[in-house]
This record gives C-alpha cells, sequence and structure tokens, in this order.
C-alpha cells in the first residue's frame, strides 16, 4: 500500500514538473518578451509587426486545431501518448533554442520558427491533459488540476525572476546579446523541468493488440486513416454528449477572451498606459503569484463546490477584471486588476480542464482533449486576437477592444449554466459514471 501512493505520488509530481516547465515559454515567448522583441528589433518597430505576430499566432492554433483530434485519436489506439508528447516538447524545444540566432529583418524565419515553436507547445497540452484522469482520482481532480496551474505559473515566476536582469537592460536597450540568450535559457529551462515526466509516467496500453498490418510505414499509415475516421465517428456522435457539447461550446467562448487577454496584455500595458519594461516585469510577476494562489485555492474549492459552479464564479470576476482595467487611469489600477486577472485565470483554466476530464469518455480520453485542447482550445485563440485587432484598428483604441472581449465572456457564461450533471456528495451535479461512445 506504501509503495503503491508513493508512486502515484512520484506520477503527479512528474506531471506537476512538466507544468512547471512549459509555462517557461508561454510567458516568454507568448507573453512577454518575445512578443517585444519581436516587433521592436526583428520587425524594427514597423506598424506591420504587429499583425505578423497576429498572424503568427493564428496560424500556430489554427493548425494545432486541425490535428489535434486526429492525433489525439491515434495516441488513444496506439496508446503511445508519451511519445507523441516527447515529440512535441522536443519540436518546441528546438525551435526556441533556434529563435536565438533571430535579429532585425528576419521577420519570415523568425515568425515560422514561432510557429513550430507554438505548435510544439500547445500541441504537447492535449497529450499532456490527458494524464489527468490516470494519475488522479475523481475526487482530487480538481486539486490535482489546481496543483498543476499552481505550479505552471511558478514556472513562469521562476523563469522570469531567472531572467529579470538582461531582460530589464536587453528590451530597453535593444540588447540582443541579452535577448537572444534568454530564449536558449527558456528551451533549456523546458527541456529540464519537464525530463521527469518523460522518466517516471508510462505509456498505456494500446486500445487493441498490435496486428502485423499496424508495423511498418503502411501500417501507421493505416492506423492514421483509422484515427481518421474515429474522430469523423466522434464528430457525428458527440452531439450523444450534450454536456459536453455545451461544456466545449461555452469553453470556445470564454477561453477566446481569456487568451486574448494574455497575447495582448504587455501590448496593452505598454502602448496604452505607458509601462517600461522594468515595470512589465514585476506586473507580470505579480500576476503568477496570484495566479498560483488562485489555482490552489479554486482547486479545493473546485472539489468542494464542483468545477461547473466554479468556473461561473470565475467567468464573474472574469467580468470584473474587464471593467477595471477599461477604467484604469493609472498604473496603480492596472496593477491590482493583475492581481485579480492572475488569480481567475488559474482558477477558470484549472476548473475547465477538471469539468473536461469529469465529462470525458475513458477510452477516448485523448482524443477528447483533442478537441478540447484543439478543436475548441486553439480555434477560440485565432478569433480573439483577430477580433480584438479589427475593433482595436477602427476605433483607434484599445480600452474599446477590451470591452469587446465582454461579449465572449457572456456568451461563454451563458451557455455554461446549461451544463448538467447528477448529483453526487461532491457538492455539485457530476456523473457518477463517464459516458462512452457508441460503436
Amino acid at each position: 500500500m506504501a509503495a503503491a501512493i508513493t508512486s502515484r505520488k512520484s506520477r503527479i509530481f512528474s506531471w506537476l514538473m512538466f507544468d512547471f516547465a512549459n509555462t517557461s515559454f508561454s510567458v516568454m515567448m507568448v507573453t512577454f518578451a518575445f512578443p517585444l522583441y519581436f516587433k521592436n528589433v526583428i520587425c524594427n518597430g514597423a506598424s506591420s509587426g504587429d499583425a505578423i505576430w497576429g498572424a503568427s499566432i493564428s496560424i500556430s492554433m489554427l493548425l494545432v486545431a486541425l490535428i489535434s483530434p486526429v492525433l489525439g485519436a491515434q495516441a488513444d489506439y496506439s496508446g503511445r501518448r508519451k511519445r507523441f508528447l516527447f515529440a512535441f516538447t522536443l519540436v518546441s524545444v528546438i525551435a526556441t533554442a533556434l529563435l536565438s540566432l533571430s535579429g532585425p529583418g528576419n521577420v519570415l524565419p523568425a515568425a515560422a520558427l514561432f510557429i513550430l515553436a507554438n505548435i510544439g507547445f500547445e500541441g504537447g497540452l492535449v497529450f499532456y491533459d490527458a494524464y489527468l484522469p490516470e494519475i488522479a482520482s475523481r475526487r482530487s481532480l480538481g486539486r490535482v488540476s489546481g496543483y498543476g496551474f499552481a505550479m505552471g505559473y511558478l514556472g513562469a515566476f521562476a523563469i522570469l525572476l531567472l531572467l529579470q536582469p538582461m531582460l530589464s537592460r536587453g528590451i530597453v536597450l535593444s540588447n540582443m546579446p541579452n535577448l537572444k540568450f534568454s530564449f536558449l535559457v527558456v528551451a533549456l529551462f523546458f527541456a529540464l523541468f519537464s525530463a521527469p515526466l518523460f522518466l517516471v509516467l508510462r505509456d498505456t496500453k494500446r486500445r487493441q493488440p498490435a496486428r502485423d498490418g499496424d508495423r511498418g510505414a503502411d501500417g501507421f499509415v493505416e492506423s492514421l486513416f483509422r484515427s481518421v475516421r474515429e474522430v469523423g465517428h466522434t464528430i457525428r456522435n458527440i452531439m450523444s454528449y450534450p454536456d459536453l457539447s455545451r461544456f466545449l461550446i461555452a469553453y470556445f467562448f470564454y477561453n477566446d477572451a481569456i487568451l486574448t487577454v494574455i497575447a495582448f496584455s504587455s501590448i496593452y500595458a505598454q502602448n496604452t498606459l505607458g509601462f517600461t519594461t522594468g515595470e512589465l516585469i514585476v506586473f507580470f510577476m505579480t500576476v503568477q503569484t496570484t495566479a498560483i494562489l488562485g489555482s490552489v485555492v479554486f482547486g479545493f474549492v473546485t472539489d468542494r463546490i464542483g468545477p461547473k459552479r466554479t468556473i461561473v464564479i470565475t467567468l464573474f470576476i472574469w467580468f470584473c477584471v474587464i471593467f477595471m482595467a477599461i477604467l484604469s487611469v493609472n498604473k496603480h489600477i492596472f496593477m491590482i486588476t493583475g492581481l485579480l486577472a492572475g488569480m481567475s485565470m488559474g482558477s477558470s483554466q484549472a476548473a475547465s480542464r477538471s469539468l473536461m476530464a469529469r465529462l470525458t469518455p475513458k477510452e477516448h480520453i485523448t482524443e477528447f482533449f483533442g478537441f478540447y485542447d484543439g478543436s475548441f482550445g486553439k480555434a477560440s485563440a485565432v478569433v480573439g486576437p483577430m477580433v480584438f485587432g479589427i475593433v482595436s484598428a477602427q476605433a483607434g483604441s484599445q480600452k474599446v477592444a477590451l470591452a469587446s472581449l465582454l461579449v465572449f465572456f457572456g456568451i461563454g457564461l451563458l451557455i455554461m449554466t446549461g451544463v448538467r450533471t447528477s448529483t453526487t456528495s461532491g457538492g455539485e451535479d457530476e456523473q457518477d459514471e463517464l459516458p462512452t461512445v457508441g460503436s
């Protein structure tokens, strides 16, 4: 018994360490340093830099949205989930390291490398998240999911603290050697702290025994086509899971707004409120601190009152965040807004992952997480930034563009209230048995 508990704890810890590792990429390469470097250094401050940056994010997210369900089904069928995760992680690490070679004028090569790096990062989350229901009991899904996001934000805080000296000088003075080296550090950080997962966790058994025809190149192609057919079957039958369908649609809208806030937060703070680079570093480190707190606290809240109610609460908090950001007249108010945003960001994402794990059929866990992280999660990141950019350009105000996100939060909240489950002792409607896909 003691050995089983120790083994379970080691599996959970190795899973958490991957969140610690990969969030360094998110905060540095997507949210903070590389967006500013891309526009100010690579694009030489040209106004077209915003458009190219937005297009790079949209293209990478769209590609992940298209391939995630198929690869998720393939991982479920073959039982090679860890191998897929390793491949995507390796792509992200190598592409991030190569970005340290970019410089002024390397617009298209840098954009292409970022697209590859982001595909590796975002695509890997499909296989990573699918481990959650395997390593955690149903009663602890909320807590373990919350711990994961807390570890992620702790990793973001750690990388910001580690790189603070070179970032403070690098972006302000366009000190390219410092900035380039920081991207290499991110790649090494990602690789080093993701290693425990690959050493501890094991691939699950394939859904069906291997056949002679499954071996070799022809067998791989056949299994891939089988996965495509299975995804098509899932799409045709997904309406058999009305609560899951409603949740995914709701998630599409409110996650759209959350990802847009993340993608444009540094640009909004700098362009609209005049934040310096040093102030931005302090701001993001502060946000990570409250995100850690929100992830842990709301993880317990999720297990107590259920993920649906927790998500509804966090969406109301997001409404407050948007209104406060729009009404911010100075940096101090925006700093306070960031504290609230960090708390709601960690809690809403952790509760969403917990609810998805509860509603997903076990035998299609990676495939359905492919829809969650891919088709619905990443496709939403294509729409939100595009709408934000168009509204900002037409209105000539980033505050008006920020206000447009209230529509996405509102639609998500409205649909979320229609998600139904059956009663358990956990305090919320919840299913005792996971549904299965009909043959």
